[in-house]
């Protein structure tokens, strides 16, 4: 038997009769091992990119393109709404909540008012300040002057950190660090948000309808008290000051000053995101609201002009699904089971994930963060 075996392996592997036959190991038959659980793999297609609550901003691009007017843009996004006044002039934005340093800076001589109301001439050039909040005066002379303190530009802007804005900066300590926050007429704030939440290139009627948006969102959205009224980033909407102006977004914002969307003579929740994938969504459907009635459904035909009109289908594992849901990984584990994670491998699942109510970044730049997706269909598998 072991000279048949042997005389095989050389034929096969063609060896020479002479060649000396080689050494066979004979070991046990190995046990057969279980085959592993399948585990459950989730397939993901939609249609848009946001919340897709209010105006989406891909269809407004169409409907300017197609000679809508911003008016008539807003109209058909907050349907039951009309334009009148804005009641607020000025805003504070908070750019630093708690930062160890912080540099203003003005090209020009610039002052700052004190605590205690002085008023105190400044060189041109940067002022280092740290919680002692000490400047330097006209005359080179460095003191220590009282919180909080108000920088005011002279004939070119202030600065923070090398970005320019426009009004005015003040400076408070908190404990052992600064915050500062921006003071500034509502239409100087717009200025650098419109551009930042919608292209500049875009058409001059839809950039018209987002400044309008933007402004009622933002007095729709003010803090309750304290020492700002809104933030520069998502929280509120993004403000990226001086740098982020363009002369086709200033002329929306000129264009459209001081008008916002009303609602029984208050200013509307303009919510607003890039893509609605084809038809925006009633408010109480995306979130835990009740129904609002200028935040319905509305058809969005242009929506086709988004490049997240369609999207995938993408492929998830259960443990990724688990981590971003926060479900629990051994909730996962089996398809089919009675657990959390069971309605998430439901045919036709509509998904959303964590994020916040603010409007939405720049189309076209998706952020980083966690977005919800509109118009979403799972389905699912088990993958061995």
């Amino acid at each position: 038997m072991v000279s048949k075996l042997a005389a095989a392996i050389v034929a096969a592997f063609g060896l020479s009769a002479s060649a000396p036959a080689p050494h066979v190991v004979y070991s046990a038959p190995k046990k057969p091992q279980a085959k592993k659980a399948a585990l459950p793999v989730l397939f993901v297609s939609g249609h848009g990119w946001g919340h897709g609550v209010g105006l989406a901003q891909y269809g407004a691009y169409g409907y300017a393109l197609h000679g809508w007017t911003f008016d008539k843009i807003v109209g058909h996004y907050y349907p039951g709404t009309e334009l009148g006044p804005a009641p607020v002039k000025r805003v504070r934005v908070l750019l630093l909540a708690s930062a160890r340093r912080a540099v203003v800076s003005s090209s020009a001589p610039f002052t700052v008012v004190d605590g205690k109301g002085a008023s105190h001439k400044l060189p041109a050039g940067p002022q280092p300040l740290g919680p002692g909040l000490k400047v330097t005066l006209s005359g080179k002379k460095t003191k220590a002057l009282p919180g909080p303190l108000l920088f005011s530009p002279g004939t070119a802007p202030l600065t923070l950190g090398g970005r320019g804005y426009r009004g005015s900066l003040r400076v408070k300590t908190t404990g052992s660090a600064l915050q500062v926050v921006n003071v500034l007429g509502l239409e100087s704030y717009l200025l650098g948000v419109v551009p930042s939440e919608m292209p500049n290139r875009w058409p001059a009627e839809a950039l018209a309808a987002q400044a309008v948006v933007a402004r009622t969102y933002a007095l729709a959205h003010l803090a309750k008290g304290g020492d700002y009224d809104l933030y520069s980033d998502t929280r509120s909407q993004v403000y990226g000051g001086i740098a982020a102006e363009a002369p086709s977004s200033n002329a929306a914002v000129n264009e459209t000053a001081n008008q916002i969307v009303l609602y029984d003579g208050e200013p509307a929740n303009t919510f607003f995101s890039s893509s609605s994938g084809g038809k925006t969504a009633n408010v109480q459907d995306v979130w835990s609201s009740p129904p609002v009635p200028y935040l319905v459904s509305v058809p969005d035909p242009y929506d086709t002009l988004s490049p997240y009109h369609n999207w995938g289908p993408l492929h998830f594992s259960s443990a990724t699904i688990a981590r971003r849901f926060h479900v629990p990984g051994s909730a996962c584990a089996r398809p089919g089971s009675a657990s959390a994670c069971s309605r998430f491998l439901r045919p036709g699942l509509r998904l959303t994930a964590p994020r916040s109510r603010s409007s939405e970044r720049p189309v076209g730049r998706p952020a980083s963060t966690s977005r919800t997706a509109r118009s979403v269909a799972a389905g699912s598998r088990s993958a061995g």
